[in-house]
């Protein structure tokens, strides 16, 4: 099973460390994108315009610091992205807290797809950085159309002939959608509010992360939908299959 998630908006920064190696990253097929889009960050962000440079990022003013940040993107420290994405999701997930086995697992299992690095997983070393997935960067445009084909192929490659969870949000999912065989081995999680039926959003994001915590630490594996409901309703999860084949509503943890 390969798990999708989003990153975080709040990203840690490392105070020591080497600075950034492209060339470590996991999914090097996408190191000529990643390599576009830091000189494109640096730029920005060293930009003597700093309103225009925060139009382009959608940041309100007051966060030039997040510029500042893209500006050392190629001299910050690093540090492993299980370090630097932070947020309730990662928060509820806890990477940096799982025993030795389940870290291992995660390295192999978990994905987080990002606005500039495409894909990383969780031990690839990254410096904090502010890029968003619906931003349109000057001489490049919207990061959809750059990274769909790319991101595709190595994401397909990653998951193989096994199950994808995908929980990503939706800025993120438009960078790049199952399509073919692996659509139909793709499964999506809703989070609903027992009481109601609703959707809920303060919950969401800490189930998602409770969610892939418990299936790293319980060693599972599920190849199929089935199992994977199987699997979660053992965790103790409450799950019903959604409204469509690879949908699954999940009743929200407290």
């Amino acid at each position: 099973m390969l798990v999708l998630l989003p990153p975080s908006e709040g990203k840690a920064s490392a105070t020591k460390g080497a600075p950034l190696d492209v060339a470590a990253l996991s999914f090097p097929e996408l190191n000529a994108i990643r390599e576009r889009l830091l000189r494109a960050l640096v730029a920005l962000g060293s930009s003597p315009d700093r309103a225009a440079a925060r139009a382009v990022l959608g940041l309100p003013p007051g966060l030039d610091g997040e510029l500042d940040r893209d500006a050392a993107l190629l001299t910050a420290p690093a540090a492993p992205a299980a370090h630097v994405y932070t947020g309730v999701l990662y928060e509820a997930l806890g990477l940096t807290t799982l025993d030795r086995g389940a870290r291992a697992r995660a390295n192999r299992r978990v994905v987080t797809v990002s606005a500039l690095w495409g894909a990383v997983r969780p031990g690839d070393r990254i410096p904090a950085y502010r890029l968003s997935a619906d931003v349109r960067l000057p001489r490049i445009g919207g990061l959809p159309a750059l990274w769909r084909g790319p991101l595709g192929a190595a994401l397909a490659g990653a998951a193989g002939a096994g199950l994808l969870l995908d929980l990503r949000s939706t800025p993120y999912a438009a960078l790049w959608r199952p399509t073919g065989a692996l659509a139909a081995r793709t499964v999506g999680v809703r989070v609903i509010d027992p009481a109601t039926g609703k959707v809920v959003s303060h919950f969401n994001k800490a189930t998602k992360g409770r969610l892939v915590r418990a299936l790293l630490e319980a060693k599972a594996d599920p190849r199929t939908e089935h199992d994977l409901v199987r699997a979660l309703r053992d965790l103790g999860f409450a799950v019903e299959p959604g409204a469509k084949p690879g949908a699954l509503d999940v009743a929200q943890v407290v």
